[in-house]
């Protein structure tokens, strides 16, 4: 199987082999993957990196094996999840806590776009708290997650929604998923004051971004790009700054993940939550993906599709 690592020092950084397919263990699947998402999260991983790797992920095809225990799944499932170690090849392994079965009618790309990005800015909302008609500004915007907190915020009780980006050429984009307003980072006071901040980007935007708020208003903080506040800034505003970490609800709250994720499918089927796929790219070319990524220039999710090439799968017994 083809398969993309991560090696330290080469031009390149991330290298084509060919691979043994793997195992699934107790309690695993195995997904011959049709689609793989490229986050954020993973491309810094990468980069600030100082030995080789895993190359983790969402991932999104059908089940070509089952480890011991499995009983709620069989081969050929179509199923999305997140995969921890070597997601960028043509088959993964997945913990079967971490799958759910996608719909008829959701392409594997939607499904790898929609799920991790979806339920991550559903939750950023709701942390938020946003009561009718108060004014919400999401930065990273045009990110995968950003897209879709865009869209949430909008159909939700938010007054007016405002998206904050890098450039100006993002905008149009940004409008037809129904932003009210677009700002840019370099904006000195980012056009208002707001009760809401979805902040996805962190390091040295989350200081602007907690001055942007209004009087008792709140900032979610969900990137895995840190930053620090001076704690004064919040004091003079009586504002809220609150971390939210998708595993703590998957983990800790599985009843209420399994109602959001059954809503998002709901919202997805109804129109209200659409997609927006960037670019879908070739395994082989996971560097350029990467660079997308790096670079901000992508307008919502980046795929990578394995090479759809003949296999032999185990049939069902």
């Amino acid at each position: 199987m083809l398969r993309i690592r991560h090696q330290v020092g080469q031009p390149t950084m991330l290298v084509a082999e060919e691979a043994d397919r793997p195992r699934p263990g107790a309690g695993e699947v195995l997904i011959r993957t049709r689609a793989v998402g490229v986050t954020l999260p993973a491309v810094r991983k990468l980069r600030d990196a100082g030995e080789p790797v895993t190359l983790g992920g969402e991932v999104a095809g059908e089940i070509a094996g089952l480890g011991d225990g499995i009983v709620a799944f069989g081969i050929g499932d179509r199923v999305t999840g997140l995969c921890f170690a070597d997601a960028y090849a043509e088959f993964a392994v997945l913990n079967a806590a971490m799958i759910t079965r996608i719909p008829d009618g959701v392409s594997d790309v939607e499904a790898v776009a929609l799920v991790r990005s979806g339920m991550v800015a559903r939750g950023v909302y709701e942390a938020a708290r946003v009561r009718p008609g108060e004014s919400v500004l999401v930065t990273a915007a045009a990110s995968a997650v950003g897209t879709l907190a865009v869209q949430y915020a909008k159909a939700g009780a938010a007054g007016r929604v405002v998206a904050a980006v890098s450039s100006a050429d993002k905008a149009d984009f940004i409008r037809g998923l129904g932003a009210d307003e677009v700002v840019l980072y370099k904006d000195a006071d980012w056009g208002a004051r707001y009760d809401v901040i979805l902040d996805g980007v962190g390091g040295n935007l989350l200081g602007p971004a907690v001055r942007a708020l209004a009087t008792g208003g709140r900032l979610v903080a969900f990137s895995s790009g840190g930053g620090t506040v001076e704690a004064h800034e919040l004091l003079v505003r009586g504002a809220s700054l609150i971390g939210f970490q998708m595993r703590a609800v998957a983990v800790g709250k599985p009843e209420l993940y399994d109602r959001w994720l059954r809503e998002l499918w709901q919202l997805h089927e109804a129109g209200t939550l659409r997609v927006a796929v960037h670019e879908v790219i070739p395994l082989a070319e996971a560097a350029r993906a990467h660079a997308l990524i790096e670079l901000r220039r992508n307008l919502g999710k980046v795929v990578l599709v394995p090479p759809l090439r003949p296999t032999a799968l185990p049939r069902a017994t």
